[in-house]
Parts: structure tokens; sequence; C-alpha cells
């Protein structure tokens, strides 16, 4: 009696073993969960992302509205009868010589 006990104490170790270390154990399923966590907020993300898209697209091939602007910001194109100013920051049109130094 004493011997059958313990197969089954050393059979109910075995299987405890596998279960929380073995291949497709509580282990191996914790880290498949944080796996489908992360993938999960990846495809969030870029579901957003091909929502934006697609609205840009079919913005694109209804109005005419999203045409004008990105040829107006990108290839500066202007209405007729409109006149287009465009600022350019001030720069020194002579080169300043370095100053000597006492150091030389």
């Amino acid at each position: 009696m004493r011997g059958l006990v313990a197969i089954l104490a050393l059979l109910l170790l075995l299987v405890q073993y596998s279960l929380w270390f073995g291949k497709g154990g509580v282990r191996d399923l914790a880290g498949l969960e944080r796996q489908i966590a992360a993938q999960k907020a990846e495809n969030a993300k870029l579901e957003a992302r091909n929502g934006a898209l697609m609205a840009e697209v079919m913005d694109l091939k209804q109005g005419l509205d999203a045409i004008e602007e990105i040829a107006r910001s990108e290839m500066g194109m202007v209405r007729e009868g409109e006149v287009f100013f465009q600022a350019f920051e001030a720069t020194p049109s002579v080169a300043q010589a370095p100053t000597p130094t006492d150091d030389d």
C-alpha cells in the first residue's frame, strides 16, 4: 500500500511539473497572453491609421477642397485673381570675417 501511494505521489508530481513548466504549460500560456495583448494594441493603432487614410482617400475622391488644399500647400498654386505673398527671413548680405584674438 505504501508503495502504491509513493507511485501515485510521484505521478502527481510529474503531471504538476509538466503543467507548470512543460511545453504548453502555464508559463507558456502567460507569455502567449502577453503577446496577444501587445498585438491587439498594435492592431488598434493600425486600424486608427487605416481609418484616417481611408477618410483622406474618400475626401480626395469626392471633394475638390482636399485637392485644392494639397495643390496650394505643396505646389504653391493660387486662384485666378489672388495675390501670393511669400516672406523670407533677412540674412546678412556680407559675410563677416573672423576677428583676430590675442591667443595668436
